[in-house]
């Protein structure tokens, strides 16, 4: 039988949100909201998708994880070679989304992406599994490969390369800032009539204003 998707639907009572609640600056609520998700035992709670566009304006999006936050923004790490890294590239801006299902909470971020220093690059780098490290340089993101073979013959490679030697960043991995220019906070309500609270990027902070759901 097939699947009605307009049956497909639930009513949001967890939560509301008011701006009195709310911090006084993006990263702040974000922050608190990250931590509720991670207590509410989110699947995933640093998973975003992060939407791009090429020169053109052609739209792509994909799930990445955030590995940073802070008053400068969201830091997130890629091949500079892959799809995302070349739109960015060409055009930097980006949207991200989160979206918290345990907790009825969705936050979206508009704003201008730049490289983060080799410094910053590297210091993550080395926090992160041998593995995943290898793997990077086994990995050219987003080229096409004639099979998983070959992607195992490159890794076995890279293992026998890097063996008793530590693994750095290599030269075309590192990560990227989005400066959020608007950031939204969406907290599910019933009947559709979500609690909606958008900061706008003003010159002396920080607007904050109610969206209609």
């Amino acid at each position: 039988m097939p699947i009605s998707l307009s049956d497909l639907r639930r009513d949001y009572a967890l939560a509301r949100l008011d701006e009195t609640d709310v911090g006084p600056d993006p990263v702040t609520q974000f922050s608190r909201w990250l931590e509720e998700a991670v207590a509410a035992e989110a699947l995933e709670p640093s998973a975003m998708t992060l939407a791009t566009a090429d020169a053109e304006g052609r739209p792509d999006a994909r799930i990445v994880l955030l590995k940073g936050v802070d008053a400068g923004g969201f830091v997130f790490f890629t091949d500079y070679r892959s799809r995302k890294g070349v739109e960015l590239a060409a055009n930097p801006r980006a949207a991200l989304v989160f979206f918290w299902p345990e907790v009825e909470r969705q936050v979206r971020v508009v704003g201008t992406v730049e490289r983060i220093s080799r410094e910053a690059t590297e210091a993550y780098f080395r926090t992160r599994p041998l593995g995943s490290r290898l793997g990077a340089w086994a990995s050219e993101q987003s080229s096409v490969i004639a099979g998983r073979d070959v992607l195992e013959a490159r890794l076995r490679e890279v293992e026998a390369r890097h063996a008793g030697i530590e693994v750095s960043a290599p030269s075309y991995w590192g990560g990227f800032r989005l400066a959020p220019a608007e950031v939204e906070f969406w907290q599910g309500r019933a009947s559709r009539l979500h609690d909606r609270i958008r900061y706008r990027r003003a010159a002396d902070g920080w607007t904050i204003e109610r969206l209609s759901p």
